[in-house]
């Protein structure tokens, strides 16, 4: 059915005909709103703020910029004024109350954070970028590309947003965002800077292997080997020297291999038995961590996401167990059981 039927119709109030209109750029939009703030939630709650205010106002649709266009704009007017309404989240306190943690690097600039699951990524690249895209839509969902987003301004992250991910050209940014093509200009420019300085040398990292693949399925092996037989030792060969272990919204970071060694030691008791569920975030490699209890049963420390660079392990971001719904995964696993053989399950 044509589009500017499927409008008529939405305009006239059948719901049916809004949601053909609105269903295949949803995943995208959830992207998007994802990129602004940081958090898969708060990105599908604003998702579901865009598409009421969207059907609220399908009727002064003029249709002078195509449907998605104009999805785009009000998702990424109701993202600006979320951020201008919510106080950022407070950071928490390290929770692990058995154990002290070793002094860290520095205290991060992002505490709140959360990860993509990437079963919500599919379809989500369903239309191609514009012609003034800078970035690939993997590299825009990595994790390290959100979270240098979250440490700059709102609007400049609207902006570069639009223009170097989405590639709309600065003239559509400016109608989008009711602006001057200067403050566009300006927006961008500073951005670009921001963003570079948040990357520093991530952006001249080996490149990952590719998803799925042998190369990237060893490594995390062999971390999840290390992991479980707390071999800080054998875990730290893994790692790039200039390694970054993080834990949002705990705001410690740990930066080097020394640190992350330190880290680790104090960490990793003899004794304590870990169990690992394979996920994917933001395109790269998770795992769901769990910690044996006496009686058996694995209960969820959270969610480890790893960045990998050639065949290293370049960032470590650990989350909480309140993303645990996202992927799918619980909060406690039973105790595993064994086999006629002699193997686990």
């Amino acid at each position: 059915m044509a589009t500017a039927d499927l409008v008529s119709r939405a305009q006239a109030g059948d719901g049916e005909a809004f949601r053909a209109l609105t269903e295949p750029h949803r995943r995208e939009l959830l992207v998007h709103c994802y990129r602004m703030l940081g958090s898969f939630q708060d990105a599908e709650d604003t998702l579901q703020d865009t598409l009421l205010s969207a059907w609220r106002g399908i009727g002064a649709f003029e249709g002078r910029a195509s449907v998605r266009t104009w999805l785009y704009r009000i998702a990424t007017n109701r993202c600006l004024d979320a951020l201008r309404a919510a106080s950022r989240r407070p950071a928490e306190p390290w929770d692990v109350t058995e154990i002290e943690p070793p002094a860290p690097s520095r205290l991060g600039e992002v505490a709140w954070l959360e990860p993509f699951p990437d079963d919500s990524l599919a379809g989500a690249a369903a239309a191609p970028p514009g012609p003034a895209a800078r970035y690939e839509q993997t590299e825009a969902i990595s994790l390290a590309f959100v979270t240098a987003l979250q440490v700059l301004p709102a609007r400049q992250v609207a902006v570069l947003i639009l223009r170097d991910v989405l590639g709309y050209h600065a003239r559509e940014v400016a109608a989008l965002l009711d602006t001057t093509l200067e403050s566009v200009t300006s927006a961008l420019k500073r951005a670009r800077a921001g963003l570079a300085r948040s990357l520093g040398p991530a952006a001249d990292r080996a490149p990952a292997p590719a998803a799925g693949s042998p190369a990237e399925q060893r490594l995390v092996r062999k971390f999840v080997r290390a992991y479980a037989a707390s071999d800080v030792e054998g875990l730290v060969a893994l790692l790039t020297d200039d390694i970054q272990l993080t834990m949002p919204p705990i705001p410690f970071e740990y930066h080097g291999r020394g640190d992350v060694a330190r880290f680790y030691t104090a960490l990793l008791r003899p004794g304590r038995s870990y169990d690992f569920v394979p996920t994917r975030a933001n395109g790269q490699p998770a795992l769901g961590a769990y910690v044996r209890a006496p009686n058996g049963v694995r209960h969820s420390i959270g969610v480890v996401v790893l960045t990998l660079a050639g065949d290293r392990i370049a960032a470590i971001t650990r989350f909480d167990t309140g993303v645990l719904p996202s992927f799918g995964l619980p909060r406690s696993l039973p105790p595993r059981t064994v086999d006629p053989e002699g193997g686990s399950r």
